[in-house]
């Protein structure tokens, strides 16, 4: 009956959502020029909110003109020009919480498209390449402002640069995406608006990679806590007046953008009440520097409020309630027929932003795992694994964790990727118990107990501990039925629920077995690496091998040999600037992840990890489909400056 009821609701959203033909590519122009230019139209004037103008007019702000910098980036509203004013209500779930406003407040020098299928000028205006690839330079916004007023110039990307990454103390790891062939690229300063990135190396991917980086700090604030600015006195005064021990402690705390009121951003709402709050509120940054087509100086929407949820639970409640004026992330799709019964009622309506990922709950393995031996070795084991995969019903799984949207598939591109290839999807997806049974009793786990539990070589019962964290989908459900395909071969198998920031401290502690996670296979691979390959400490795959490779060999633990060949396509393939051959090493590093099942998957291609948007119904602006990807910051891709509440 309840099947039933899921199926009727189900049946009659598909027929109220319809579809709505995607934004046009050219929703945003770089500059007024560029803007006259496409629309034969002209910005002759620039407007503001009015709680801005009435800061004006008290003498505490300048006029909007010289807030503005000399070349404004145009956005293009969606559906029409907005209306100033009014708060967005959002939901997050506490500190650790840092991409809930992350994902909204996105700006970096450049940006993905809302298609997700192109970088595009962003707070950089322009780019161009040398023609042998080493070289990217690029020009900044004259007169652009940080949101105290102050400059925002080349200086901020050296501080960056100079005073961040270089210092061994703030960045004793440098990032892997800013090197080629092992060697830290140079960033340069032509004038006061004109960078350039120098690699050794050709390097066809930073462009890409610079489309998700904050590549830039506050110098003017942040070099009163750096001892290249400060006196070593001075400097360790202020940090044990915060309690703290070493200066660096000082300064991570003092850019904390989401903690730190005091803080300066370019981004288009400035933190008022930081992340700590069961408040936590972002006010509109009198100086942002994007304009719509009517001189409308962005966001339309004054504050953000985010109330505090103890738990997924009661922030979906609140969605029901209409409490909520638009929000995807921590919006479950197992309450998806419950958000859509209600929705007259909580005076909302319901838009699914498919999942670009290839595994919406994959089962990922750790290939560091050593706190057991023998559990180690078996976590290592390829048949091992590949009998886990058989033994798996995706099919039950699509129907009662995510309601059939999905498709039962293994971590792998899906259909409308460049590296699409359907034996990726498909290889050991097949539900046969009786195969599985074989290939264990084959690698020397025939003996069990009284229960039916296969005993390990030593003569004690084998348990796998699966660790789930209940965020973004019905991983725990997921998990619970993957412990009864497990335990009906022959597996023991336990669940365990963890609390976000204990599940990452346990993972770099590398003390997981087997994580439950939403995991890539989707176009933007190559800029977002951790289901692929061991990027950092914060793999699931292989925590000490990522340090390892962030490290350069020096700490962590040496991959695989299987993994050393991921790691050697990987650098070839962001090094290089043909496109084809670029594919074909991607493609090669889906091949090898197929074949070894480091992550097995369960269902993808289903509306989830932010899939499920509630918008109220007078919340506007927001497309009816967006590209869905944590590399482009969904929702950030689809403007949130832009979204305005309609007044009645």
């Amino acid at each position: 009956m309840i099947r039933k009821l899921m199926m009727i609701l189900l049946s009659g959203t598909i027929s109220l959502l319809g579809v709505t033909p995607a934004l046009a590519d050219n929703y945003s122009w770089s500059t007024l020029k560029e803007y006259e230019k496409a629309t034969g139209k002209k910005i002759e004037k620039f407007n503001e909110a009015p709680m801005l103008r009435i800061r004006v007019a008290a003498g505490e702000l300048p006029l909007v003109e010289e807030r503005l910098p000399k070349e404004p980036l145009v956005l293009k509203p969606v559906e029409e020009i907005g209306q100033f004013g009014g708060i967005w209500h959002r939901g997050f779930l506490g500190p650790t919480d840092g991409s809930n406003p992350g994902r909204i407040e996105y700006d970096c020098l450049f940006r993905w498209s809302l298609d997700g299928n192109r970088v595009i000028p962003n707070i950089a205006k322009d780019w161009h390449f040398s023609e042998d690839g080493k070289v990217l330079t690029f020009h900044l916004r004259e007169g652009m402002k940080w949101s105290d007023g102050a400059p925002f110039t080349a200086d901020d990307i050296m501080f960056w640069y100079e005073d961040i990454i270089l210092n061994d103390e703030l960045t004793p790891a440098k990032p892997r995406w800013l090197m080629t062939a092992g060697e830290l690229g140079k960033v340069e300063k032509v004038d006061d608006y004109t960078i350039r990135f120098r690699f050794t190396k050709p390097y066809g991917l930073i462009l890409q990679w610079l489309a998700g980086q904050d590549t830039f700090a506050p110098k003017h604030y942040l070099k009163q806590f750096h001892p290249h600015y400060v006196p070593a006195k001075k400097l360790k005064e202020m940090t044990e007046e915060e309690g703290l021990k070493f200066w660096y402690q000082l300064f991570q705390r003092k850019n904390d953008i989401w903690a730190n009121p005091d803080r300066p951003t370019i981004k288009a709402w400035r933190v008022k009440t930081p992340i700590t709050s069961t408040r936590f509120i972002t006010e509109r940054n009198p100086y942002y520097w994007k304009v719509d087509p009517a001189g409308n100086q962005l966001p339309y929407i004054d504050q953000i409020v985010y109330e505090y949820a103890e738990n997924l639970e009661v922030l979906n409640f609140r969605a029901m309630a209409g409490e909520i004026d638009m929000q995807g992330r921590h919006i479950l799709i197992d309450n998806y027929p419950v958000l859509m019964n209600s929705r007259e009622k909580g005076n909302y309506r319901i838009l699914l932003w498919p999942n670009s990922g290839g595994s919406d709950a994959g089962l990922i393995f750790n290939q560091n795992y050593k706190d057991d031996p023998l559990i180690g070795e078996f976590l290592r084991n390829r048949k091992f694994r590949i009998a886990l995969s058989l033994a798996i019903n995706r099919e039950e799984i699509n129907e009662l964790c995510f309601l059939g949207l999905g498709k039962p598939r293994q971590m792998a591109p899906l259909p409308d990727s460049i590296y699409y290839e359907e034996e990726f999807a498909k290889t050991y997806t097949e539900y046969n118990p009786d195969r599985a049974n074989k290939i264990l009793d084959e690698i020397g786990l025939s003996k069990r107990n009284e229960e039916g539990f296969r005993l390990r070589p030593d003569g004690k019962p084998l348990v796998l501990t699966i660790s789930v964290v209940p965020a973004f989908g019905p991983w725990v459900d997921v998990a619970q039925l993957t412990k009864s395909y497990w335990e009906a071969v022959g597996i023991k198998t336990v669940v365990k629920v963890e609390e976000r920031s204990i599940h990452y401290t346990r993972i770099h502690a590398n003390k997981q077995q087997i994580c439950v996670w939403n995991s890539g296979g989707n176009a933007h691979v190559l800029v977002y690496p951790w289901w692929v390959m061991p990027w950092g400490n914060s793999s699931r795959l292989a925590p000490l091998s990522g340090v390892w490779y962030q490290s350069g060999g020096k700490g962590g633990m040496r991959p695989t040999k299987e993994l050393m060949k991921v790691i050697e396509l990987y650098e070839k393939a962001r090094a290089t600037t043909d496109e084809q051959e670029r594919i074909r090493l991607t493609k090669e590093i889906f091949r090898l992840n197929s074949e070894n099942l480091w992550t097995i998957g369960t269902v993808g291609a289903s509306p989830m990890v932010m899939g499920v948007i509630v918008v109220k119904n007078n919340f506007r602006n927001v497309p009816e489909k967006a590209h869905n990807d944590v590399v482009v910051h969904t929702p950030g891709n689809a403007n949130p400056p832009q979204f305005f509440i309609k007044k009645k």
